[in-house]
């Protein structure tokens, strides 16, 4: 389906639907730039025009994803969200992320499916200057394009057949990285409440 709706309109398709899924919407952003690189390895698409349009949507949706959460906050995001796949404890983790990391989870955020769709709604909800999320952002929507984009376009099938296990890869790194986290919170917890020492 994806196949037929780049050959059927090409680079805008992807742009666009890349665009949608920068600010939340659940769009398969990564197997389409991979599509699209393959297709453009065949000549089917123009490699320049596919990189230009897919990191300008990306920084775009990401934006739109900032401003939502700025004015809008936590209450409107999850309000609404919840149609498109954003619940509360989805949203919970990666403002936890956001809170402690800041700019260095934006500028990986895109590599990782929950993190790139909540990506710029979760920097508006905590108030991260702009100027700081732009910059972060344009350089790790820069990164996964070329990633995606140039290295199917130059390995071609090898990568493309990979995507969806490198996909999954990622959103268990997630879940660990979050069990991880409220593994050493609740240590922390335990031992200030119980053994009276200092926190770690």
């Amino acid at each position: 389906m994806l196949d037929a709706l780049i050959h059927q309109y090409g680079v805008a398709a992807i742009a666009v639907l890349l665009f949608l899924e920068s600010f939340g919407f659940p769009v398969p952003g990564e197997t389409l730039l991979v599509a699209g690189a393959f297709m453009a390895g065949q000549g089917e698409l123009q490699l320049a025009p596919l990189i230009s349009f897919a990191w300008l949507a990306a920084m775009a949706g990401d934006n739109v994803g900032y401003a939502i959460g700025r004015f809008g906050g936590r209450r409107l995001v999850l309000r609404f969200g919840y149609r498109i796949g954003i619940t509360g404890p989805r949203l919970d983790r990666v403002t936890g992320f956001f809170r402690r990391y800041g700019g260095g989870v934006v500028l990986v955020a895109r590599f990782f499916a929950i993190a790139r769709q909540l990506n710029g709604l979760v920097a508006g909800i905590v108030d991260m200057r702009w100027w700081r999320f732009w910059l972060y952002n344009a350089i790790g929507a820069a990164l996964w394009v070329c990633a995606w984009g140039l290295g199917v376009f130059f390995f071609g099938r090898e990568v493309r057949e990979l995507s969806p296990w490198l996909h999954r890869a990622g959103v268990a790194y997630i879940a660990g990285v979050c069990a991880l986290v409220l593994l050493l919170l609740g240590w922390r917890w335990y031992r200030r409440r119980h053994l009276g020492g200092p926190s770690a």
